[in-house]
């Protein structure tokens, strides 16, 4: 069954910074493009990031661009999100996601860890 496993969510200060991780099991991880979401308190699932499996080619919401950085390492099966300059509107639960298709749009994910919470105080 395959796994991802977010990890690195807390609590920071607004202007702060948090690396998220999320680690894949029993995924055949490198052919997959894999995309960060969030999710805040009473509003949809959104896209924050992605980075495709072929050359690591990122693609990021406007909301988040020059603040946040998506990466992947395929001989250890993770992706990071570096989220620095850290906004009160940036509190969700953050969620790792796996498609085989290059997209943004979260139907197309196949695979989703539970998620972490990530709330930014002001």
């Amino acid at each position: 069954q395959v796994q991802l496993v977010e990890s690195g969510g807390g609590l920071v200060q607004a202007g702060g910074s948090l690396r998220l991780s999320c680690a894949a099991s029993r995924l055949t991880f490198s052919v997959y493009t894999m995309g960060w979401f969030r999710q805040a308190p009473g509003k949809e699932r959104e896209f924050v990031a992605r980075i495709r499996w072929s050359d690591s080619t990122t693609y990021y919401a406007d909301s988040v661009k020059g603040r946040f950085t998506i990466s992947r390492d395929n001989a250890k099966n993770t992706v990071d999100l570096q989220m620095n300059s850290l906004k009160p509107e940036d509190t969700a639960v953050y969620y790792c996601a796996a498609s085989l298709a290059i997209t943004p749009t979260p139907g197309e994910y196949i695979y989703w860890g539970q998620g972490t919470q990530v709330t930014v105080s002001s």
